[in-house]
């Protein structure tokens, strides 16, 4: 029987410690040394997702941490993902497709089923890869999920894997954070702990150790590395929002979109975020609707639900003030759906069946149906230049209607996708990562009448970021310990030489 790869596994002290990042970051240092490895959440709760080349569906972090390690996306990098339909449910999706939609109170009883899918693509993928990096979710010390985990220590301790813990000394507390969630684990977990990590430092590293020591001496378990605050790093977010809105100078063009209850997929909006002469900002609940040249209504979990909240929230007057003065409207995916005249869920896939008037700014209807829709697209743009774009669809969706005989898009397998309307101020389409290519993003900011000139390049943005990421990953992290677990991190960098598990036990 050919002996497993090694496994690894980061688990945070809170959420937002840093797990997606220090995982993205250790993948890259390992493709670095040659090393095929593969990332992994077993258990994944995020409305931001996206799509492998098989048709599944994932977190949105372990499609950032595969082009981290320089491989395909796969369903098996995340085998279960939730999307929280409400406070008390979620879509329940195992291996990319949907098979559920549970409370919380069934899925707990549905989770000895959900841990065989785990333990299904682990074993795929330790028989495959070189290396295994885990990332756990929220915090090993949540007592109330203890019983029958399979986020974090209940998945390490079925397949007996080692640990390391990462905290963020930036949220404060760091030392009680460690040394609390480690008095909290049992016996057998608190040995498989071999070490510590401490995230986003900023300051005179020889303040610090005092602290570290203590906290060696205290629990008998080295820190492995003190990583940097790394001003301005741009990942692909598991599901908060982005950093807020900073001051833009030089700003040619004012973007909003609300954030409603349910939004999804926001990562849609990165490049206008990112962008140095776009103004965007994102609206919150009871934040004034503000000027701007464009409104950008992004993905829905619950369309119907954050619809009616967008009319709670008075957004519907302010769109068509918006729109009187001349302001373009572009709607993605369950943005799209809420243009139209009617929403209707005769299945009573988001609640009761029911029908729902929409804004009725573009001539289409939508109906949801059960089978979602997940595929990869690519295709241009039907904007002057008729710029290319590559993104892909996740949706329940099916939209006809008379305006849908102006595409925004036409897709490469023949179809269309998406409306315009009859006086081109409004649009809307299904396809996810609209903005992404640098040609697509310049000719919808030149639709919503900026004359922008500085390119944004996403993918070369997130490329950077990587490599920047990993080098401080290296020169921050004992990476001869990590050695001992993963032999693959012993390897030189670019050396070409291929020492990892795989090949020392072909």
């Amino acid at each position: 029987m050919t002996p497993r790869a090694p496994t690894l596994m980061i688990q945070g002290t809170t959420s937002d410690a840093g797990k997606s990042t220090l995982v993205a970051g250790l993948a890259r240092v390992l493709a670095r040394r040659g090393q095929r490895v593969a990332p992994f959440k077993p258990q994944n709760m995020a409305l931001n997702s996206a799509v492998t080349p098989e048709g599944g569906e994932i977190g949105r972090a372990q499609a950032l941490q595969a082009k981290a390690a320089r491989v395909a996306l796969h369903t098996d990098f995340n085998p279960v993902l939730l999307k929280p339909a409400s406070d008390i449910g979620a879509q329940v999706i195992i291996h990319g497709k949907v098979v559920a939609n549970l409370s919380a109170r069934d899925y707990h009883e549905y989770k000895p089923r959900a841990m065989t899918a785990v333990l299904e693509s682990w074993q795929r993928l330790t028989a495959a890869y070189d290396a295994v990096i885990v990332e756990g979710a929220g915090s090993p010390a949540e007592i109330n999920l203890r019983d029958r985990d399979i986020a974090n220590m209940g998945f390490a301790e079925a397949v007996d894997c080692p640990v390391i813990l990462v905290a963020d000394i930036d949220k404060g507390g760091v030392f009680a954070h460690l040394v609390g969630t480690l008095e909290l684990l049992s016996p057998s977990e608190q040995a498989r702990v071999k070490g510590f990590v401490i995230n986003r430092f900023r300051g005179d590293i020889g303040l610090l150790k005092s602290g570290l020591d203590w906290l060696e001496a205290r629990t008998g378990r080295p820190v492995l590395g003190v990583l940097p605050y790394l001003h301005g790093l741009f990942l692909d977010a598991e599901d908060a929002l982005g950093d807020a809105r900073a001051d833009k100078i030089d700003a040619k063009l004012s973007v909003v979109a609300p954030v409603y209850p349910r939004i999804s997929n926001h990562t849609d909006l990165d490049p206008l975020r990112l962008h140095p002469e776009v103004d965007f900002r994102w609206v919150g609940p009871g934040q004034p609707f503000p000027s701007a040249d464009l409104v950008v209504l992004p993905g829905s979990k619950s369309v119907q639900a954050d619809l009616a909240w967008l009319r709670e929230q008075g957004w519907e007057a302010s769109i068509a003030r918006h729109l009187r003065y001349g302001g373009k409207l572009l709607g993605i995916c369950g943005g799209y759906q809420m243009l139209g005249r009617h929403l209707h869920d005769t299945h009573g896939l988001e609640g009761p069946a029911m029908s729902l008037p929409g804004l009725g700014y573009l001539d289409v209807e939508t109906e949801l149906e059960p089978e979602k829709r997940l595929v990869e697209v690519s295709g241009t743009l039907s904007l002057d230049g008729e710029p290319r774009m590559q993104g892909y669809e996740i949706h329940m969706g099916v939209t006809r209607g008379p305006d849908t005989a102006r595409p925004l898009l036409r897709l490469d397998d023949a179809r269309v996708d998406g409306a315009v309307s009859m006086d081109g101020q409004v649009a809307g389409c299904y396809a996810h990562g609209l903005f992404d290519t640098p040609s697509a993003l310049a000719s919808l900011l030149a639709w919503a009448g900026a004359g922008v000139t500085a390119p944004v390049d996403l993918a070369a943005r997130r490329e950077a970021d990587l490599e920047r990421l990993a080098d401080a990953v290296e020169s921050s992290l004992r990476l001869d310990l990590l050695a001992e677990w993963v032999p693959g991190f012993a390897v030189a960098p670019g050396s070409g030489e291929i020492a990892g598990w795989r090949h020392q036990h072909a």
